[in-house]
């Protein structure tokens, strides 16, 4: 008889265990499905910088058949051009003066006909600078050089093109700014979200902040900048 009692007292004990384990299950499964209630959105902020580096490469050409004249008229040129840019506020350190190139036409194997001249000569000034607004204000006077008989002109070479740079220096100091923007901008989104599921927002669970972009803002001018960055933010949903 007693044995019989010590039975039924431990089936009714692992009946309650089970029921138990039961009851923490399913509510482990409950949390559990809870919290993969998430809702993904992005960020974004944007800002309009100035460049504040600039590579402007100036190139010329003269053409004759006398390599020693020839010569003689870029020395004389390129002094032109150095005193015009440092009149204009350009140190001499900011300016570097390529050695010539030159092309011999009689050395080409494929000449169009009609040359008139057997050498081509191209000369190249760099100037590197942080004076961008100088720069810019330089370039709409190119003019000057032309009536001096020297004809700026890139050829549509990308080698030549001017640069217009946003350097890492001056983007490190926007950038917590932005990250911050972008985030914030990303939880409006969430909240918004969470308003119209009938839900609360909960706690962030995965971010990803993305990659800043510098783009020009437009062609006409590309020292005017485009920052951009991307946030991406993962939260949590609750009732």
């Amino acid at each position: 008889m007693e044995n019989s009692k010590k039975i039924i007292i431990a089936a009714a004990l692992l009946a309650l265990g089970f029921v138990f384990a039961g009851g923490l299950l399913r509510n482990g499964i409950i949390r559990f499905k809870e919290s993969e209630r998430v809702v993904s959105v992005k960020g974004l902020s944007e800002k309009e910088v100035k460049a504040d580096r600039v590579i402007w490469p100036l190139m010329y050409k003269v053409a004759g058949n006398n390599l020693s004249d020839l010569y003689n008229t870029i020395e004389t040129s390129n002094a032109k051009i150095v005193s015009f840019l440092k009149t204009n506020g350009i140190s001499e350190e900011e300016i570097t003066i390529s050695p010539a190139q030159v092309i011999d036409m009689d050395a080409e194997r494929y000449v169009s006909e009609g040359v008139k001249y057997r050498y081509n000569v191209t000369s190249i000034l760099t100037v590197s600078t942080d004076k961008v607004d100088q720069v810019v204000k330089l370039m709409a006077q190119q003019g000057d050089l032309l009536r001096q008989g020297i004809a700026i002109n890139n050829d549509g070479d990308y080698r030549y093109q001017t640069q217009f740079l946003y350097t890492s220096n001056s983007l490190n100091q926007i950038k917590p700014t932005m990250i911050e923007e972008a985030t914030q901008n990303a939880r409006i989104a969430a909240e918004k979200f969470a308003h119209d599921s009938d839900s609360k927002l909960g706690k962030i669970k995965k971010a990803n902040q993305g990659q800043f972009s510098i783009s020009d803002r437009d062609a006409n001018t590309p020292y005017i900048k485009t920052v951009r960055v991307v946030t991406s933010v993962d939260y949590y949903l609750k009732d």
